[in-house]
């Protein structure tokens, strides 16, 4: 154990942060979790089992949990982010009142600012001004990751030093982890696969087939490439971990909250009765908004995710937007 990095705060008592905290036990660092609403922090600390957020898991004694920010992060060398995109700022306002000086920083968050269109890097990059940052993303369902199913990851740092040692800190027989330089792929892979997770939940809804699920998959990955490449991204990193292999787990997982949530949206439930009925966050619902406007300033045909967008916020039908995808002007590919 290095110890300049054994103690770990993760901010964020939902189901992929608890997964990371019992990885990190797993790997016998000493590891602390945040969460923002103390009674669910009061029902792990007495049961053992993050019940709301990852049922059937039971929890290791050696996993502290607790709703006191200050508790979590004044002893810790790493704090994981790993809170929903759209309650981040609120966090990070509270993180810059304690003492963050020669703490990394990593982002496990996926998703992008609606109003300003910031990736969470950059959101978190200006709000905190880490001096060692990186991001972790990857084709990884927490309950798979939770009950010791083989998974991957892969995490993204302009600094390769600070992937490294990430690495070998999350890295284990159960849970392989890649380095990668290009933290904007990487973000923007673990973004835009929930929007066309959403879309492949539609067609399950729908009652089609592998074939239409097929096909939303293929495009929406040329779609997802098309937007990074316009961000900067590398090409290449979209048949990584974070592009083709997050981009399957999410869209057929009956484990994904977003291929979960487009299912009904394709069985005619409204978004609004089916994020009612949700405990945990569906990213892509919110995502899709800035998907919508980013492929509008940099003029880039993303249809699959414009037509998500149209059903979650402009009421279209399901059915008729699948008839509208198919019935564009013919191209080569």
């Amino acid at each position: 154990m290095n110890k300049k990095t054994k103690n770990i705060a993760v901010i964020g008592d939902g189901g992929w942060g608890t997964t990371l905290a019992l990885c990190l036990a797993r790997n016998n660092y000493p590891v602390t979790v945040w969460g923002a609403f103390p009674a669910n922090i009061r029902h792990i600390q007495k049961t053992g089992v993050n019940t709301k957020f990852l049922p059937g898991i039971k929890l290791p004694k050696k996993i502290a949990f607790t709703s006191g920010l200050d508790e979590a992060v004044n002893s810790a060398d790493i704090l994981v982010l790993s809170t929903p995109s759209q309650y981040l700022r609120g966090v990070l306002k509270k993180l810059k009142k304690l003492n963050l000086a020669n703490k990394i920083i990593l982002s496990v968050i996926k998703g992008i600012d609606t109003k300003t269109l910031e990736r969470m890097s950059e959101v978190i990059t200006k709000e905190l001004n880490p001096s060692q940052f990186a991001v972790l993303s990857g084709p990884t369902i927490a309950i798979e990751v939770a009950k010791g199913i083989p998974s991957t990851a892969v995490i993204a740092s302009k600094s390769k030093q600070t992937a490294t040692q990430l690495q070998k800190i999350f890295n284990s027989d159960r849970f392989r982890i890649y380095t990668n330089t290009d933290v904007t792929g990487i973000e923007i892979g673990g973004s835009i696969k929930n929007v066309i997770a959403l879309a492949c939940g539609v067609c399950d809804g729908l009652g089609y087939g592998t074939n239409t699920k097929s096909a939303i998959m293929t495009r929406g990955l040329v779609e997802m490439s098309r937007l990074g490449k316009a961000l900067g991204a590398k090409p290449k990193t979209f048949s990584g971990l974070a592009g083709l292999g997050d981009l399957v787990t999410t869209c057929v997982s009956p484990n994904s909250r977003n291929r979960s949530v487009g299912e009904q949206l394709g069985k005619g439930k409204s978004i609004k009765k089916i994020l009612a009925g949700m405990n945990m966050v569906a990213e892509g619902v919110e995502t899709v908004k800035a998907v919508y406007k980013l492929s509008k300033r940099h003029n880039i045909s993303m249809p699959i995710s414009n037509e998500v967008y149209n059903i979650i916020y402009k009421g279209k039908k399901p059915q008729k937007a699948v008839e509208d995808l198919m019935a564009r002007k013919i191209k080569a590919e």
